[in-house]
């Protein structure tokens, strides 16, 4: 399906809807405000002129009577909300939330989500869409989440590092690049890296080392785990190559570490 430069007034039987895009482009705009939120994939995205790429942990957001278009060159999955014209569903449902929402709703772009924000769009997501109270109340939920407290759209000079911090954690034990990172923020790989280490003080790959071994440190104090596993876990591609960087990192092998753990624990009950 594709629109080019026109008004497209979508029917406004369901709030929320599942939805798949491909390389083919849609370009239209609408009498109602729409919310775009990334689940699976990658989107490219461009509203009222100002072009971001879209992905988990990411909302576009397209106000009433604007233009914008989209498309994915390897496929993305989003869930979308189409916010009803009327001013008068705002007032029953938000409360306090109203002017927040208005303005949320008023300003085209891309914001960043928290990871529980994640969590609720997940959950709806993987909900009944067509049942009528999930759909209303959802919508509420999620306008409200957005505008009560939620973060605002990420500011020009700032890369989102909780995002990028929470795509290395959800990913850590498969091969991370600074182009898988870089296309969070839409830059390319040396823009990119230039800003983290700008924002940052490391380069994106120490950061990833040490994200893993953040994560491999709680696995090994938090679970029965073989060291391997561990390893596995957190993209070490052998229990050797774990031990060696925990050891230079912490100074300390795992199961130093975990020999340690017992021997607080014991103290703590004496």
């Amino acid at each position: 399906m594709g629109f080019n430069h026109e008004t497209y007034t979508p029917a406004m039987s369901q709030l929320l809807t599942l939805r798949h895009y491909h390389h083919e482009q849609i370009a239209h705009s609408h009498e109602h405000a729409q919310l775009v939120f990334g689940l699976t994939g990658w989107l490219d995205f461009e509203v009222a002129g100002h072009g971001f790429q879209m992905s988990s942990l990411s909302l576009a957001v397209v106000p009433p009577e604007t233009h914008h278009a989209c498309a994915s060159t390897l496929g993305s999955r989003c869930l979308v909300l189409d916010v009803p014209p009327q001013d008068d569903w705002l007032q029953q449902r938000l409360g306090h939330h109203l002017d927040a929402s208005r303005r949320l709703l008023e300003t085209p772009g891309r914001v960043e989500l928290s990871l529980v924000q994640g969590q609720l769009i997940s959950w709806l997501a993987a909900s009944r869409l067509d049942d009528e109270v999930i759909a209303q109340q959802g919508a509420a939920l999620l306008l409200a989440s957005l505008s009560g407290g939620a973060p605002a759209a990420a500011p020009p000079e700032g890369l989102p590092l909780a995002a990028i911090d929470a795509h290395i954690d959800r990913h850590c034990a498969h091969p991370l690049q600074v182009a898988d990172l870089a296309r969070l923020c839409g830059l390319s790989s040396a823009r990119f890296h230039a800003r983290f280490f700008a924002e940052t003080g490391r380069t994106p790959m120490d950061h990833v080392r040490l994200r893993r071994l953040r994560l491999g440190r709680e696995l090994l104090l938090g679970s029965r785990l073989p060291v391997g596993e561990v390893a596995a876990r957190v993209g070490y591609s052998s229990q050797s190559a774990f031990t060696a960087a925990l050891a230079r990192e912490l100074g300390v092998t795992p199961r130093q570490l975990r020999a340690k753990a017992r021997e607080a624990r014991d103290k703590g009950r004496e």
